[in-house]
């Protein structure tokens, strides 16, 4: 009788740890495409994703950068004070959206261009992603936002 406990008791933990393994890989399966990471405009130039590398880059429009293009295409640059990348979107830009102020946006690097997919800018006259102040802060640039 025991032998046949044991083995009931070592069958169910087998399928058990089959279930959490199958279960940890569906999900990292699903968060492939979703999970983005952030880079500052210097990380990207020190190191260049691939083209098929879709991530976050921040910091702020450098001025002077933003010009309108034919149609919905906008070019613009985003520095954190030790680099620059040149971007360029298609679609409308967000209300808050304008030089020298924090943004965010998502896309791939593409020969020399980050090509954004989403932009995002501050929401209020102070706040600045994490991420961004993060990267100005350590490049020396960043500004305390006046009260």
């Amino acid at each position: 009788m025991k032998s046949l406990k044991k083995q009931r008791r070592i069958q169910i933990i087998a399928v058990a740890v089959v279930a959490l393994v199958l279960s940890t890989a569906l999900i990292g399966y699903a968060l492939r495409d979703g999970i983005n990471y952030f880079r500052a405009p210097s990380q990207v130039i020190a190191e260049p994703p691939g083209p098929a590398e879709v991530f976050r880059i921040g910091g702020l429009v450098e001025e002077g950068s933003l010009k309108r293009g034919q149609g919905e295409a906008i070019r613009f640059s985003v520095t954190d004070g030790g680099a620059s990348v040149p971007v360029v979107f298609t679609g409308v830009l967000p209300d808050l959206f304008e030089e020298n102020q924090g943004m965010v946006g998502t896309g791939r690097y593409i020969d020399g261009v980050f090509e954004a997919s989403e932009i995002l800018a501050k929401h209020d006259e102070t706040y600045m992603p994490k991420e961004v102040t993060d990267a100005l802060k350590e490049q020396g640039v960043y500004r305390e936002p006046e009260s």
